[in-house]
C-alpha cells in the first residue's frame, strides 16, 4: 500500500504518520543497497554500478515472480542476479590498471540497459507481490493500520545492519574485511588474499542490492517500469558516506532518506500543492547536502577505508 494513504482525512498530524510509513517502506531499498555498498567499500573497493544492479534486480524479481507465481522466489532470483553483477564488477576490477569507479559506471549503464531490454514484456503483466505483516490491528484508525503494514524485508534489513556492525567488530571475517580495506599490504602480510576478499565482498554487496531492487517491483511501488529506481542506487553511495561506513548508521540514514521521500506525497494528500515538486526533490537535495558536507576539510571522508580509490 502507498504510505500516503495514511494522510487522508486526519489533518496535519497525519503528515508525520505518513512520513513514518514512508520511512519504513521507502527506506528498505536504500537500506539493502547501502549495506551492500558498505560491505564492498569496507573491503577497499567502490561499486558505483549498484544503480544498474538495483534496476536489473527489480526486473528479474518481477519477471521470476510472474513466471513462478512466487514473490519470494522472485526476491531470491533478484539477489542472484545482483550477485552476478557483483562478480562481474569484482572480476573486471581484479585486472591490472583497471579503475573501479569507471567499471562501476559502465556496469550501471549496462545493468539499466539490460533491464530495459529484457523487461519490456513484463511492464503490463501483474506479478504476485510480497506480503506485509499487519502490526496495527490494535488500532481502530484505518490509516494507522496501513502505516503499520510492514514488509518482512524491512526487518531482515534491520537485522542485517546489526549483524554486520557486530561482525565487523567481533569476528575474524570482519577483521579480515576491515584490514583488507584499510591496508592491502597489511592483509597480504597476514596471508590474506586481497582480491579474494574483495571478490566475495563485492558479490555479497551485489546480492543485497538485487534484493533491494526486488522490493521496488514486488512491494513498493509494486510494479515494473523503466523509471522505477529514480537514482536510489547512486544515492545509496552518498548514504554510506553520510553513515561513515557504519552499518547501524546506514540503517538510520536509510530511514531519513525514506522519510524525505515521503514528505511530498504526504503534504499533497492534505491539500498542500504549492511547492509540491520541490518537496518531491527532498531526497536529492538531501543527497547534495550530504556530499557538500562530506567534502568539507573537517569531515572529508573521515572514517573511510584507506584503500578506497577516492582516498588515495
Amino acid at each position: 500500500m502507498d504510505p500516503t494513504q495514511v494522510a487522508t482525512d486526519l489533518g496535519w498530524w497525519s503528515v508525520p504518520l505518513a512520513m513514518f510509513a514512508g520511512a519504513i517502506r521507502v527506506s528498505t531499498p536504500f537500506l539493502f543497497v547501502s549495506l551492500g555498498e558498505c560491505l564492498t567499500e569496507k573491503s577497499g573497493r567502490i561499486n558505483l554500478g549498484l544503480e544498474g544492479t538495483l534496476v536489473f534486480g527489480a526486473m528479474t524479481g518481477y519477471a521470476v515472480s510472474y513466471m513462478t507465481g512466487s514473490a519470494w522466489t522472485g526476491v531470491l532470483a533478484a539477489g542472484i542476479a545482483g550477485s552476478l553483477f557483483g562478480m562481474l564488477h569484482a572480476a573486471l576490477c581484479s585486472l591490472p590498471k583497471v579503475n573501479d569507479i569507471a567499471v562501476g559506471i559502465a556496469l550501471m549503464l549496462f545493468g539499466v540497459g539490460l533491464a530495459f531490454f529484457f523487461g519490456k514484456p513484463f511492464i503490463q503483466p501483474t506479478a504476485p507481490r510480497l506480503p506485509s505483516i499487519p502490526l496495527g490491528e490494535w488500532s481502530d484508525i484505518s490509516q494507522v493500520r496501513v502505516a503499520l503494514e510492514i514488509n518482512p524485508l524491512f526487518f531482515i534489513g534491520a537485522a542485517l545492519a546489526v549483524v554486520m556492525w557486530w561482525a565487523f567488530r567481533n569476528t575474524r571475517a570482519g577483521l579480515i574485511v576491515r584490514t583488507t580495506g584499510d591496508s592491502a599490504a597489511a592483509a597480504r602480510a597476514l596471508g590474506v588474499s586481497v582480491l579474494g576478499v574483495r571478490f566475495v565482498a563485492t558479490t555479497i554487496g551485489g546480492f543485497m542490492a538485487g534484493v533491494g531492487g526486488s522490493f521496488l517491483s514486488l512491494y513498493y511501488p509494486g510494479s515494473w517500469n523503466e523509471g522505477l529506481s529514480s537514482g536510489q542506487g547512486l544515492m545509496a553511495v552518498a548514504l554510506v558516506i553520510f553513515a561513515r561506513w557504519n552499518p547501524l548508521l546506514c540503517f538510520v540514514a536509510a530511514l531519513l532518506f525514506g522519510a524525505a521521500g515521503a514528505l511530498g506525497p504526504a503534504l499533497q494528500s492534505i491539500g498542500v500543492s504549492q511547492g509540491y515538486h520541490f518537496f518531491n526533490a527532498a531526497p536529492y537535495v538531501l543527497t547534495l547536502a550530504i556530499m557538500i558536507a562530506a567534502s568539507s576539510k573537517v569531515r572529508a571522508l573521515r572514517g573511510a577505508p584507506g584503500e578506497l580509490s577516492i582516498v588515495k
